[in-house]
């Protein structure tokens, strides 16, 4: 017996999927599942009635269950939710149930996104619940983006608990690209936007912050030296804080090995210290230095990218590049 053939539904007509115009099947008509087919028919039905009710918030659990991928669905659920003022903890409850069954789906996101939105301050579930998924897959984009989202909307810019968790996901793992992002999100973010929304606002310079995030990728490289990610991180940092590549050029040479030239082929520990210091030596006008050790991170150290490296040689001096 069909699951819709119940009292509870004799009042409904269903509507079937019009596949276009013409007589007969559709061409290359999908293979729905039965049961699929049959729900979307009476879907079909409530939506053009604009029905609010718990019957039509039923149905559409029963098509999400079945295809979570589908966005209206989505939309008109949390429509029929907020008419009904029902409970949006409970909402949130079955929500976290659909996401761990669908790691990488989009749509559940967004709709997380309309329940939040409609509360005061972000709920304490919420954030250990964020920390389950992305122990699933720390980098998760839906996920870090729906965070991102969070701390926008709630304005957590400064809250210790995120700096806690991108930092405690980084000593995990100091190559995790998504918790660097994060945190810069966190010490740049607010500012970034800000700046976005009016390009003729005054640019504030936080110093405290520009010493703290340098400090902390520092202490990161000291951990893994070919680590790209913490090195990114620092130039971000030097860069937003206006300072020339220079005032690190001692700690630097630490990590690309010194001697006659103020540094060596052999013994290079990071060549993306040897990088920095191709920055330092155009800085400093030295450019046959800095076309020096291009050639050498082209050649030796990371061939690669030989093509990228040779391109940054054609650069210096105001080239056009090679």
């Amino acid at each position: 017996m069909s699951k819709y053939s119940s009292p509870e539904w004799s009042d409904v007509k269903p509507i079937p999927l019009d596949e276009g115009p013409g007589q007969g099947p559709a061409l290359a008509a999908i293979a729905y599942p039965e049961a699929y087919s049959e729900a979307m028919c009476y879907l079909r039905a409530v939506m053009a009635a604009n029905e609010m009710s718990e019957r039509a918030l039923a149905l559409t659990s029963d098509i999400i269950s079945m295809n979570p991928a589908h966005y209206t669905v989505w939309l008109y659920r949390a429509k029929i939710l907020f008419e009904l003022e029902k409970d949006l903890d409970e909402e949130i409850q079955w929500l976290n149930k659909v996401a761990l069954k669908n790691l990488k789906n989009y749509q559940i996101w967004h709709h997380r996104q309309l329940l939040l939105s409609k509360y005061p301050s972000c709920p304490l579930p919420e954030r250990p619940f964020l920390a389950e998924m992305l122990s699933l897959d720390p980098k998760n984009y839906h996920v870090w983006s729906y965070r991102q989202w969070l701390v926008s909307h709630f304005s957590l810019w400064d809250d210790p608990l995120e700096y806690s968790y991108a930092s405690g996901l980084l000593d995990e793992d100091v190559r995790n690209n998504s918790a660097w992002n994060h945190r810069w999100f966190l010490c740049f973010g607010k500012q970034e936007a800000e700046e976005g929304r009016d390009p003729r606002a005054m640019k504030v310079i936080d110093e405290d912050v520009i010493e703290r995030e340098i400090g902390f990728a520092k202490e990161k490289v000291e951990r893994a030296p070919m680590n790209e990610s913490a090195w990114n991180y620092l130039r971000g940092v030097v860069r937003k804080g206006e300072r020339e590549w220079g005032e690190e050029k001692g700690w630097v040479e630490r990590w690309a090995g010194k001697g006659t030239r103020g540094w060596e082929r052999e013994g290079v520990k990071s060549v993306f210290a040897v990088e920095w210091l191709v920055g330092v030596a155009e800085e400093e006008g030295e450019e046959e230095r800095a076309r020096e050790m291009l050639r050498w991170l082209a050649e030796r150290g990371d061939p690669i990218r030989r093509n990228y490296w040779n391109y940054r040689k054609g650069l210096v001096g105001g080239g056009k590049g090679e």
